[in-house]
């Protein structure tokens, strides 16, 4: 008997594909601009959006038979601020110094649409377990694409992977002409992250295009 059925299966590999967060609800840009730049930022803002989203809709999904109408947002919002609050003493204990590198933006996790919309169309609708999966599958979405986007930003920006030297400095100079490698100083600029984005995109939609929206 399977773990899981094909449509609870779904839930976790459709936001991996062909209903991505960020390339297709086109979601969460913000902080793949501005947190992409290092790869260890982008693998622990992942990790932190998956905790958030996964242990969120479960809360969410429990209570959602109690919650009031009228104030549901707010008491979305104090789930998910409470979980961001866990999530930001963990990092301060733990990884200080990568604390203060994502400083306001694990914050800002509070504000993040993907989360927010997850729990009011899915999350508040449906039970627990499905609630998880749905949370894992969309963070694991958004976290996919930020670890790829953070992969070539710091690799081609400051050759290097999680602060380890990969493409190394030049080695030898002759003249105007350089051997080795020279970081791409534009790779680290934010609007770098929506060029990497971009290219996901093409190859997201040349591979289906059933993905491309008619004009």
């Amino acid at each position: 008997m399977a773990l899981l059925s094909k449509k609870d299966a779904n839930l976790i590999k459709d936001p991996l594909a062909d209903n991505n967060p960020i390339t297709i609800q086109v979601l969460g840009i913000c902080s793949a601009l501005a947190i992409t730049a290092e790869l260890k930022a982008s693998v622990v803002m992942a990790i932190s959006v998956l905790f958030v989203m996964g242990v969120g809709n479960v809360v969410i999904s429990l209570i959602r038979n109690i919650i009031p109408s009228k104030i549901r947002i707010i008491v979305q919002l104090v789930v998910v601020a409470a979980l961001v609050i866990i999530v930001d003493q963990v990092l301060k204990a733990f990884a200080y110094d990568l604390s203060k590198t994502l400083s306001v933006f694990i914050g800002l996790i509070i504000t993040n649409c993907i989360i927010m919309g997850r729990f009011e169309a899915f999350a508040l609708g449906n039970g627990p377990r499905r609630a998880f999966l749905d949370g894992i599958g969309n963070a694991l979405g958004y976290g996919v694409i930020l670890v790829i986007v953070g992969f070539f930003r710091e690799l081609l920006g400051s050759g290097t992977l999680f602060g380890i030297k990969v493409l190394g400095d030049p080695i030898a100079k002759t003249g105007l002409y350089s051997i080795g490698y020279e970081n791409n100083g534009f790779m680290i600029i934010p609007p770098a992250a929506l060029i990497v984005v971009g290219v996901i995109i093409w190859v997201q939609r040349s591979r289906n295009r059933a993905l491309i929206e008619e004009a």
